[in-house]
């Protein structure tokens, strides 16, 4: 209730400022629900806020870090609140220059890419992107390509089971392969089946590590020494 009063006076202000028709509106969240709503009571309600995602705020699984988007933007034709598109975004993407018309500095946004494209036309085929970086709480990656999901630890880099150095994580591989396409709740661990995915995502991850960056541009230096995987290099 307080989120659609707050976001009503966002839009009322357009109305009354006669900006509504031609500024770019977007409704999200950061992260994945945090337990401190109480997933138990929710459940009891009915309510799974994960939906059919595994994990919650924090995680490297994917209950962690999809959220939703709404965009409204009737100047460029839009209409209402909607926005549909098969291509992956992030909360990063919302700095690419191509958004602003403009190109930013090498230095600037390393890891976003324009969502302009996606907003101009839903239907947009292929991927904005090469490929999108995860991080956990506890410092894990992960890098999703297409359909495929690397990350590279054996536990849930967060808080939810299996925890890391939990007894549940005891004994686990170190690193998780799945087929978002056919197993959207990462129920079935892969990286046995396909090492040669394991490898090709790992170095295109280390690419992105070597280069200081996961777009186009001159390369980089990270802030600090990068780990890609928990247990060894």
């Amino acid at each position: 209730m307080q989120v659609d009063d707050t976001v009503g006076q966002v839009m009322a202000a357009l109305e009354r400022h006669g900006l509504a028709e031609n500024t770019l509106v977007v409704f999200t969240s950061d992260n994945g629900c945090s337990p401190q709503a109480d997933f138990a009571e929710l459940e009891s309600k009915g309510h799974d806020p994960s939906y059919v995602f595994r994990g919650h705020k924090a995680d490297i699984f994917e209950g962690g870090h999809r959220v939703p988007s709404l965009v409204r933007w009737p100047g460029a034709g839009q209409g209402g609140w909607h926005l549909r598109s098969n291509g992956v975004l992030g909360r990063s993407d919302g700095h690419g220059g191509g958004n602003l018309g403009t190109k930013l500095p090498d230095s600037a946004g390393e890891d976003s890419v324009s969502f302009l494209p996606a907003l101009l036309d839903p239907s947009l085929e292929g991927p904005l992107r090469e490929a999108t970086v995860h991080h956990s709480i506890n410092g894990s990656f992960s890098i999703r390509q297409g359909k495929w999901k690397l990350e590279l630890c054996g536990d849930s880099g967060g808080w939810s089971q299996p925890r890391p150095n939990s007894k549940a994580a005891a004994g686990l591989p170190n690193v998780q392969l799945y087929d978002l396409e056919a197993d959207i709740a990462e129920s079935r661990n892969l990286e046995a089946e396909h090492p040669e995915e394991v490898a090709r995502l790992t170095k295109l991850l280390e690419h992105y590590v070597e280069q200081g960056r996961s777009t186009p541009g001159a390369p980089q230096a990270n802030n600090g020494e990068v780990r890609i995987g928990r247990r060894g290099k």
